[in-house]
C-alpha cells in the first residue's frame, strides 16, 4: 500500500482507478479506528458507500497487507490498538491542517507546547516523499504574530496535572482583584487568541469553574490524585453547558473567569 496511492491527483483513468481504492481503503483504517467494539460488515459497508462484496475484499486486502484487523463475516470486525498508519498518507488538505494547526501552536505563549509544536512539524516532513515536503513548505495558510504571555504561570504544569489526574493549587484572582485559595481538578485547558482558561472542579465551590490562566497568581502541584476520571468530568462539564441556569452555562469556556 505505497504512500503514493493515498495521493488524489488526476493523473490518468487507470492511475485514478487505483488510487480511488487506495483512498478506500485508507477510509476504512479510518473508520475501524473509530470504532473501540467490532462492527458488521453491513454497518462498515454502509458507511463506505460500498457493496458488502466490496467490503469483504477490502478488508481481505488490509489484512493480507498487514493490518491488523481482527472478525470475520456475521461477527464483525474491530482494529487492533496500536496500528499506525504509514506517515506518508495525506491529501493536499490534510497537510494545510496540519502546517496551519501546528503553526498556530508554534506561535502560543505557552513555551513548551509551541516547542513541541514545532518539532513535530519537523519530524513529519522528514518522513514525507520529497513533493509532500514541498507542499509542507510552501503551503500559503498563515498564521498571525506571536501571542505575547500574558501568564504568570507555567501551563505545562497544568497541562501535566491534566494529563496525570493530579490536584493543583491555585491563588486565585478574580476580576476585582480579590484573592482566593482553590484547590481544583484540572480536566482542560481552553487556548484562546489572549487568554487561557483552565477547566476545573473546584473543591471550594463544589462546581465546575474556570478560571483565567492570566489570573492565576501562584500555582502548586500536587501528587494528590483526584477521585474522578477526567474523561468523565469532561463530558458530564459538556453535558451542563446547555442546561439553562447552570453555573457553567453562565459561565461558558470564555475569558469570563471564575467566580
Amino acid at each position: 500500500m505505497s504512500g503514493r496511492g493515498f495521493r488524489p491527483r488526476p493523473l490518468g483513468s487507470i492511475v485514478a482507478s487505483d488510487m480511488s481504492r487506495s483512498e478506500r481503503l485508507l477510509d476504512l483504517i479510518q473508520i475501524l479506528r473509530r470504532h473501540r467494539r467490532p462492527v458488521s460488515g453491513r454497518t462498515l459497508a454502509a458507511e463506505m458507500g460500498v457493496s458488502i462484496r466490496t467490503l469483504y475484499r477490502d478488508i481481505a486486502t488490509l489484512q493480507g497487507q498487514g493490518a491488523p484487523i481482527e472478525g470475520e463475516a456475521g461477527l464483525g470486525y474491530v482494529l487492533r490498538p496500536g496500528f499506525m498508519l504509514p506517515p506518508l498518507m495525506f491529501t493536499d488538505e490534510e497537510i494545510e491542517a496540519i502546517v496551519l494547526g501546528s503553526r498556530w501552536v508554534a506561535k502560543q505563549p505557552d513555551r513548551r507546547l509551541s516547542q513541541a509544536a514545532t518539532d513535530a512539524l519537523a519530524k513529519i516532513a522528514a518522513v514525507l516523499p520529497d513533493d509532500l515536503r514541498e507542499d509542507l513548505d510552501a503551503t500559503a495558510l498563515l498564521v498571525g504574530p506571536r501571542a505575547e504571555p500574558v501568564e504568570d504561570v507555567d501551563l505545562g504544569v497544568v497541562r501535566q496535572a491534566i494529563r496525570n489526574e493530579r490536584k493543583l493549587g491555585l491563588l486565585y484572582r478574580d476580576a476585582g482583584g480579590v484573592a482566593s485559595e482553590r484547590v481544583v481538578w484540572p480536566f482542560a485547558l481552553g487556548f484562546f487568541d489572549k487568554v487561557r482558561v483552565v477547566v476545573a472542579w473546584c473543591e471550594m465551590r463544589q462546581d465546575y469553574r474556570h478560571f483565567r490562566a492570566d489570573r492565576i497568581a501562584a500555582l502548586t502541584a500536587t501528587d494528590i490524585r483526584y477521585p474522578r476520571r477526567r474523561q468523565a468530568m469532561l463530558r458530564e462539564w459538556r453535558g451542563t453547558l446547555g442546561t439553562p441556569g447552570s453555573r457553567a452555562e453562565s459561565g461558558k469556556l470564555s475569558s469570563g473567569g471564575a467566580s
